[in-house]
């Protein structure tokens, strides 16, 4: 299946929830590999990040993430919808920290993305699929998932008097999700509405976009979707906060009594797992082999400990044994954390960063020699750095091409490398780097 975006732009205005703020909030098409990124347009410099599941405050009322300075509140709508309906990749600009409540589904999103179109893009999608069951408890409160191809979610909704206990078991698709799922509705219960205005939440919220639940009384606006609407939203919600994996998942989903601090967890844990480098198999060495002329990322990750926001190597186009010398490429984005801070409005990649390009290049030079590297399982150690360099700034959507060559050897213990980064065949920054190679600790 082909990676999918919107159309056009389209734009919504609405009450937020807990704040109370009248927010305009605009989906926007986005390239391929994207993923769905939050723009603040409130915020200097228009800061945007992709939400993920490092990112979590634990909250029990919503799904909130900070980046930097930047939070986002009560995104679990928006973000269902784009999951539920196949977005993979799109912009969700907001003038506030908070999308618009509307009527407390993720209907009215859905029907945006529907008013904007869905256009199949160029890449194929990749789900990541469990490898392995993953659980998170919390008291009486739990989710399993377990490997299944597709995406399906059992479900149990029920509040500590044993009201109101709905079950439900779907296959989600976006037919599926459109009709059946969307439409639910947030609900709570009276008794907490008074305790959760004086915290100053649900600023925003009435009958208009809520279901209040009074004892045995359904109290709301309209008469419910679904004869089991709670334990729907419950779903609803739930495939909101899986986006914070970052890949579309392959599971089947079993929760009982969840909320957005479990799913938070959940998230994390699975995602943990998606980032996990492969198991080496016994015996195997942390090695190039001799032959390997060019490297990909899986294969750069099996090799050094480096992973986000470190990892800054993001693939190796060409190996020289015979010279000693490696050629790599990391492509710069918008979306590296580290713009956010450096510099709102004027984003430049930090000079010590280009260093250690320079450095995690270097070290994957010195794995690669046959000689240095005995065959064992090794690591590389960055000792120093001299005559270095910044001659013009890297800043996004710039590919730089990180170069280093082996200079000195001493005795196979300690190394010098001379290591450039360009830019269009411009050298924007070098250095000479020190290196020492060791054995990889023992667990």
């Amino acid at each position: 299946m082909k990676q999918r975006t919107i159309g056009k732009d389209v734009s919504v205005k609405g009450k937020a929830l807990h704040t109370g703020q009248e927010v305009i909030m605009t989906l926007r098409p986005a390239p391929v590999d994207s993923g769905i990124i939050f723009r603040r347009t409130d915020v200097y410099g228009k800061p945007e990040f992709r939400p993920v599941a490092d990112m979590a405050d634990v909250s029990i009322r919503n799904t909130t993430v900070s980046h930097a300075h930047v939070k986002l509140h009560t995104i679990e709508h928006v973000n269902s919808a784009l999951n539920g309906m196949g977005i993979d990749n799109c912009i969700v600009e907001m003038n506030a920290s908070e999308p618009p409540i509307l009527d407390g589904s993720a209907r009215p999103v859905v029907h945006m993305i529907r008013e904007a179109g869905i256009v199949d893009q160029e890449k194929e999608r990749v789900y990541y699929s469990l490898k392995e069951t993953v659980s998170v408890t919390d008291g009486n409160r739990s989710i399993i998932a377990i490997p299944f191809d597709g995406l399906r979610i059992t479900c149990t909704s029920a509040d500590d008097r044993g009201v109101h206990t709905q079950n439900l078991t779907i296959d989600i698709s976006p037919d599926i999700y459109e009709a059946l799922i969307a439409p639910a509705r947030t609900f709570t219960i009276y008794e907490e509405i008074e305790q959760m205005l004086k915290q100053g939440l649900i600023q925003g919220g009435s009958l208009d976009s809520a279901i209040v639940i009074r004892g045995d009384k359904i109290i709301s606006k309209e008469p419910l979707r679904f004869h089991d609407e709670f334990v729907r939203h419950k779903i609803m919600d739930l495939i909101g906060d899986l986006v914070l994996i970052g890949a579309p998942l392959k599971a089947h989903i079993v929760a009982v009594r969840t909320g957005h601090a479990l799913n938070a967890k959940l998230t994390a844990a699975i995602r943990k797992q998606m980032l996990a480098p492969a198991p080496k198999k016994k015996g195997a060495a942390s090695v190039i082999p001799p032959n390997a002329i060019a490297l990909n990322i899986r294969q750069i990750l099996n090799l050094v400990p480096h992973r986000y926001p470190f990892a800054l190597i993001d693939r190796v186009t060409k190996i020289d044994h015979a010279e000693k010398c490696i050629t790599a490429i990391k492509n710069v984005t918008l979306n590296e954390p580290f713009f956010q801070g450096h510099f709102p409005g004027n984003p430049v990649m930090p000079g010590v960063l280009q260093l250690e390009m320079m450095a995690q290049a270097s070290g994957l030079l010195l794995l690669s020699v046959p000689e240095i590297n005995d065959g064992g399982e090794k690591l590389t150690f960055f000792m120093s750095a001299d005559k270095v360099k910044f001659r013009k700034p890297i800043t996004p959507g710039d590919q730089v091409i990180i170069e280093s060559k082996v200079t000195k050897n001493r005795g196979n213990k300690i190394f010098t490398a001379a290591a450039t980064c360009k830019v269009d065949d411009e050298v924007v920054s070098s250095a000479e780097v020190m290196f020492t190679i060791m054995p990889m600790p023992k667990a």
